[in-house]
């Protein structure tokens, strides 16, 4: 049997000093203020960019369009044309053709010229400009098949869609019209249509500002819009950034984007202040993250890579009600925004970020949390249990681009205070060991949904210190004090604390723990078994432990916060 062990456990814990765990309140600092009300939501972009994007006002929360743009500060700037239909469609500026949705479902424009339904890209372009939409608008109504276009911060009028510039010069001279074939589009150029059919509606292009469409209110109430079976709040962009497709940005404000956010990332059914907690990190979480896809001109996209947004869907009066309640609540440390960082189960206790990612941010420190184990038979796939035979691991890491002989050793090298897996150790046939280490690592080499696990009969012991009594650990990563000779509780200088060992050695306490027990393979019938708890990264909160605080321990929102994330604050910001 091989022990492996890291320096400083086993401590005959004679301390130098009588020492106690304080919690630091966060110092006072200047009040943290969101530069923006308006977040950009990534819809669809890069690899997913569309030939063409239909928009529909939800009955009774819409009746039409402005479009415009937005500007530096995300707010929506009106250029004057508007349309009263319900259901558009913006494209690229080529030819065409309308492709009907299979089964019933939404259907799209696609580019080709061949079709029942074919919006051409050839036009016939009047001489003269004007200063408004109206303007143009009532010269287009002189024409058939005539719209107005928007460019260089003037109104055009174009007639007819043709598919080519041949068409078009036929179509103007036997029409008798003044004017000039043109092809209007250019790389930036979008077209809006009624949805299903060949009407243009209208124009856009301002060169490298991209179109703005903002649904229409009916009366005072909130508009929504029907996008890709999504209902939201908020107005949309659309930019053909390379040239081609559309990149579909929604531009949101906060609590509306909260609350499409909370019923996706919690279930609409779960405990008030479990979903206040999950607000507050969504909202905070969201801003902490702005302009995390600039590349794509937006701040967050819609899936669990930023926070899961799908609108209005399944948003009900208790999530809206959540939402309500905190709306402006933000978490912060020492006045700075935070990383509010969540995940489904830890499995029995988060972990320090640095274990998990790299750089160590002094909030997300790892907890041991028992409130799981309330609600462990409510978690689908709490427990897992991976296998891999010899030659099974050794192909993984050669598909892996690891240069392995057979793996003939599999053995967790390092846990943390909290009881997740730091690093393991694997030997292969020639003798060679490979660490590997914290999630990404982990998840290449063994594909594990937690960091929380054993291998083999190996097993985690506690490597905690106490002070005073059973009850009280000591932490030696916050700060310690300590009783000086009148009596008076002082703060312990320096970063490390020392104790005396059981041979009178003087040692610096890491708080660091051992792997015990297994073989020295933990290979048990030619398998390496892998068995652990929980599913998500373990940084931050746990959507389950919160549940379970609040509904088996009566716990605020506030308290579920604090719990998961060390030190912080929750202050209200009048964001506008």
């Amino acid at each position: 049997m091989t022990r492996y062990k890291i320096p400083a456990r086993t401590i005959a814990l004679v301390i130098l000093l009588s020492v106690l765990t304080a919690t630091i309140a966060p110092s006072a600092g200047a009040q943290y203020t969101p530069p923006f009300t308006t977040l950009q939501i990534g819809l669809f972009f890069g690899a997913s960019e569309l030939p063409s994007a239909n928009l529909q006002n939800v009955s009774g929360f819409g009746s039409g369009f402005d479009f415009g743009y937005f500007d530096r500060a995300r707010e929506f700037v009106p250029i004057g044309a508007w349309t009263d239909e319900t259901r558009i469609s913006m494209m690229m500026d080529r030819n065409m053709v309308w492709h009907p949705g299979e089964g019933g479902g939404a259907g799209e424009y696609r580019e080709g010229a061949d079709g029942s339904i074919v919006v051409g890209c050839f036009h016939i372009q009047l001489n003269a400009g004007y200063e408004t939409f109206e303007e143009a608008r009532d010269e287009a109504k002189k024409h058939q098949d005539a719209f107005v276009r928007y460019q260089s911060e003037r109104f055009l009028v174009l007639i007819g869609r043709h598919t080519t510039r041949a068409n078009a010069e036929r179509a103007m001279s036997s029409l008798g019209i003044s004017g000039t074939a043109v092809n209007s589009g250019t790389s930036n150029t979008i077209t809006v249509t009624r949805t299903g059919t060949d009407l243009i509606l209208f124009e856009f292009d301002m060169g490298s500002t991209p179109l703005g469409v903002m649904p229409r209110p009916i009366n005072t109430e909130k508009p929504e819009t029907w996008f890709k079976g999504y209902r939201y709040n908020g107005g949309f962009q659309y930019a053909r950034r390379d040239g081609m497709q559309l990149t579909v940005v929604t531009f949101v404000k906060v609590e509306d984007y909260v609350q499409g956010i909370l019923p996706y990332e919690m279930s609409n059914s779960w405990p008030m202040e479990a979903l206040k907690a999950q607000a507050c990190c969504a909202r905070t979480y969201a801003f902490a993250s702005l302009n995390r896809h600039g590349a794509n001109g937006f701040d967050l996209c819609t899936t669990e890579h930023c926070q899961v947004y799908r609108g209005r869907g399944a948003a009900n009066s208790r999530t809206d009600q959540a939402v309500d309640e905190t709306a402006g609540m933000y978490i912060t440390y020492e006045g700075a925004i935070c990383q509010t960082y969540y995940a489904s189960s830890n499995g029995g206790a988060s972990e320090n970020i640095e274990n998990v990612w790299t750089e160590a941010i002094p909030y997300l420190r790892g907890v041991v949390d028992p409130y799981e184990a309330d609600v462990v038979h409510r978690i689908s796939n709490y427990h897992w249990t991976i296998t891999y035979t010899p030659a099974q691991i050794t192909e993984r890491l050669r598909s892996r681009g690891f240069n392995v002989s057979t793996i003939v050793s599999m053995v967790v090298s390092q846990y943390s205070p909290t009881g997740n897996v730091v690093s393991v150790t694997m030997t292969d046939s020639n003798g060679r060991r490979h660490v590997f280490s914290r999630r990404a690592q982990l998840i290449s080499a063994l594909g594990i949904p937690t960091q929380r696990f054993n291998i083999g009969s190996q097993r985690w012991e506690a490597g905690s210190i106490f002070a005073n009594d059973p009850a009280q650990a000591v932490d030696p990563g916050s700060q310690i004090f300590a009783i000086d000779g009148n009596g008076d509780k002082i703060a312990v200088p320096g970063d490390n604390m020392f104790a005396v060992t059981g041979s009178g050695d003087v040692a610096v306490v890491t708080g660091e723990t051992e792997a015990s027990g297994g073989s020295d393979t933990n290979l048990i019938n030619g398998v390496f078994t892998i068995r652990g708890t929980g599913r998500g990264h373990s940084v931050g909160m746990s959507q389950w432990g919160a549940y379970s605080m609040a509904l088996n321990h009566n716990m605020s929102y506030i308290e579920i916060i604090q719990f998961y994330f060390t030190g912080v604050e929750i202050t209200r910001v009048n964001a506008g």
